[in-house]
């Protein structure tokens, strides 16, 4: 086994996170590999936000600021102290164009492998991560708080720093769960037969 393949097969979220976050350098080289996710006509449909210092905390009161009218206060500062859980935090941007062979939806996936492999170079060169969504994801007054621009959306914020303590493995699913061959309509075979 390749220690790319055994790298892959160790890969896990990371909730515990302290400084220090990534340097400059490391960063670097973390978006040199998001430069590289797969991207048709080459349309570069992506570009990330780093989240640092002060402005985490700016960060929180915008996610409170997000929180519905019915939200209970415990909720709001839940929102508002999210972004404090880490050091650093990504914001991962689809910025799809109007293309003739190249659908929306293939530039946001592309948008979101850079991610992935963000937080594959960011965990090789020693640093944790968690890729997290929910509603300020997709929520307007988070998109405009963080200057998003018409069509433009949030693939996910990768929270990124220091691994205070590495969680227990998760389980995770045996391939014949999840994969089939596929022959003809009718003609479906388990992958482990």
């Amino acid at each position: 086994m390749s220690s790319v393949t055994r790298f892959l097969l160790d890969r896990a979220s990371e909730p515990r996170l302290e400084a220090p976050a990534p340097p400059r350098d490391v960063l670097e080289q973390a978006f040199q590999c998001a430069a590289r996710a797969p991207d048709h006509a080459l349309l570069r449909p992506w570009r990330y936000l780093v989240i640092e210092g002060d402005a985490l905390e700016a960060l929180g009161e915008l996610f409170a600021s997000a929180c519905p009218e019915t939200a209970s206060e415990q909720e709001v500062e839940k929102s508002r102290k999210a972004p404090l859980r880490a050091p650093m935090v990504i914001v991962g941007i689809a910025s799809p164009q109007h293309h003739p062979k190249v659908p929306e939806v293939e530039q946001v996936m592309s948008a979101a492998a850079g991610m992935a492999f963000i937080g594959l170079a960011l965990r090789d060169a020693g640093y944790g991560g968690m890729w997290r969504t929910g509603p300020v994801t997709y929520h307007a007054q988070v998109h405009r708080g963080l200057g998003l621009a018409e069509g433009e959306s949030i693939v996910g914020f990768l929270y990124t720093g220091t691994v205070v303590q590495e969680k227990p493995p998760v389980p995770r699913p045996e391939t014949r769960e999840f994969v089939e061959n596929w022959q003809a309509p009718g003609l479906l075979a388990s992958w482990d037969e």
